[in-house]
């Protein structure tokens, strides 16, 4: 029987951010940046007969809390929301915060915890070497994969430290 034989080496590598992004506006303007102003380089290419730009939007979800208190101030309830976009999780929040027959339900005032929020953004990316690999945003960190040339990880590298929010 033969073996597997090994076609290509993809890596993966990570960075911890030393502060958590603080909103999802400034998640999402970190992340339309990126896709406006292309600073790895990639480029587009065709696939199935289309046009692809060199950097979209893979998968994204946003994820966060409503809490609910008494007149105690002691958390008598809450509810986990996860959407697939920002704009449906600030609706979602919005809506279950408003709603009084849950508010009465749980036997406490909603509020929202964006403490506890968390957002993830995927991009794929396309290099002028050919190569594909993605780039994961996270509130608290960044992750490069399914790369195999050391030289993308080392732009992305280099463009990350002169961004602030991803100190």
């Amino acid at each position: 029987m033969a073996d597997f034989t090994t076609k290509s080496v993809t890596k993966s590598a990570g960075r911890t951010l030393t502060t958590a992004i603080d909103t999802v506006a400034n998640f999402l303007a970190l992340v339309q940046d990126v896709i406006e102003n292309n600073p790895w380089g990639c480029i587009s290419y065709t696939s199935n007969g289309a046009t692809v730009a060199g950097v979209v939007r893979g998968s994204e979800y946003y994820s966060g809390k409503v809490v609910y208190e008494n007149t105690e101030a002691k958390t008598v309830g809450q509810i986990s929301v996860r959407a697939p976009t920002s704009a449906a999780f600030n609706t979602d929040i919005s809506t279950i915060i408003a709603t009084t027959a849950i508010s009465t339900a749980m036997g406490g005032t909603a509020s929202h915890d964006s403490s506890e929020d968390s957002f993830s953004c995927t991009l794929k990316c396309h290099a002028s070497s050919g190569e594909n690999y993605n780039v994961t945003f996270k509130r608290d960190s960044v992750t490069v994969s399914g790369y195999e040339a050391d030289a993308i990880l080392t732009t992305i590298e280099t463009w990350a430290d002169t961004v602030a929010i991803l100190a």
